[in-house]
């Protein structure tokens, strides 16, 4: 049975003023439901909350601190779910409104706790409804826009796609607003082969991803063996015939990384706290033979983090993995470039292991996804 997570932008929901586009929505909410009646599992992760609260505050642009965002967004959010609801209602769905946090992901029984939660609805044939949290969310633990959300949600779930509606027809070769040779990429399978393409992070009046966002979320899906397609959520029929197996937008191909549920949670939810920086001994262990990270290759630790905190594995400056560190940052001091004898002498009940190899993940693609782009 196919899963798709469905992620509709700020610029699909609701118009610069705020007013939503009911006509969009009918489209997105026929498709879905079109599709699960033939017996598939969909998500729909949905931005628009704060849009939707400005126009009913009578505010004319996105406020700009924390407790204005998270009020309009408290205003909008209790308007935004019911026309989903409703929507999905007049074609027999039930729907279900869930709000995630980042920490909702980056803890790991939340995390568990959410997957069963969503696996249960999805069981029972609902159509869950997810925004983030944005009421109780803070710059420091949020996931900065909903392109990270869907990605995230896709990756709890075990979806096979993941589509992310946009108001352009997918990915061009450069902001085709401005460059008039710009051309749409129809398949993406190298990442690195984008490099020589202009990817802005230009977004609508109440909008707080871009072009730029959705590419790294679809960097994230597609690691987790998940094919996602960016593309136009604003001509009717265009998710029907994605959904249906039809080419439309870009595509991005699913990739083989071997990775289990726990090192996608790993790599892509939990947040780092701190680094260390192995010797090329140690890199090379880490990146050929798939060994446990000894005290003995660590030559520098940097940051404050406690034992059980992800840290970042940098040779040299090169970004090797992440993993979870079995000291604090004060004890792994102490040990660090210490042989395992003279580790024990000094912390006789310390792990052997500062990363253990079953907790630490390679960084097999080029950047962190996590981390804020320049233009590529």
């Amino acid at each position: 049975m196919a899963r798709s997570v469905i992620k509709l932008g700020s610029a699909i929901v609701a118009g610069d003023d705020g007013a939503l586009h009911t006509e969009l929505l009918e489209w997105v909410c026929a498709a879905v439901a079109e599709r699960r009646a033939a017996g598939e599992d969909l998500v729909i992760v949905t931005s628009g909350a704060i849009a939707t609260g400005v126009r009913a505050l009578g505010g004319r642009a996105r406020p700009a601190t924390v407790d204005e965002l998270q009020a309009t967004s408290a205003v909008g959010q209790g308007r935004l779910y019911p026309v989903y609801d409703g929507l999905l209602a007049a074609h027999g769905v039930i729907a279900a409104q869930v709000l995630l946090t980042f920490f909702d992901v980056s803890a790991r029984s939340h995390y568990l706790n959410a997957r069963q939660t969503l696996r249960k609805l999805l069981e029972w044939g609902v159509v869950p409804v997810i925004n983030e949290n944005d009421t109780t969310a803070t710059d420091e633990i949020s996931f900065g826009d909903n392109d990270f959300l869907a990605a995230q949600v896709a990756i709890l779930v075990g979806a096979d796609r993941l589509i992310l509606l946009t108001n352009t027809d997918g990915l061009y070769s450069a902001d085709p607003q401005h460059s008039p040779d710009a051309r749409l990429i129809e398949r993406v399978e190298d990442f690195a082969a984008l490099e020589q393409f202009e990817i802005t992070q230009s977004t609508s009046a109440h909008g707080s991803g871009g072009m730029r966002s959705k590419v790294i979320a679809a960097d994230m899906a597609t690691a987790a063996g998940i094919e996602t397609t960016i593309c136009s959520g604003a001509r009717e029929g265009v998710l029907a015939r994605v959904l249906g197996g039809e080419p439309e937008g870009t595509l991005f191909a699913a990739r083989q990384t071997g990775y289990s549920s726990f090192k996608l949670w790993l790599k892509y939810a939990k947040p780092s706290h701190g680094s260390v920086v192995v010797d090329a001994g140690a890199a090379r262990a880490l990146r050929a033979e798939g060994t446990s990270l000894l005290p003995v290759g660590i030559v520098e630790v940097r940051g404050k983090f406690d034992a059980g905190d992800a840290v970042d594995v940098l040779g040299g400056e090169d970004l090797l993995g992440k993993g979870i560190s079995n000291y604090s940052s004060i004890d792994l001091n102490r040990v660090r470039g210490m042989k395992s004898a003279a580790v024990r002498e000094l912390l006789p009940r310390a792990s052997e292991e500062a990363v253990h190899r079953d907790y630490f993940v390679l960084e097999l693609a080029r950047r962190d996804p996590q981390e804020e782009q320049p233009k590529i």
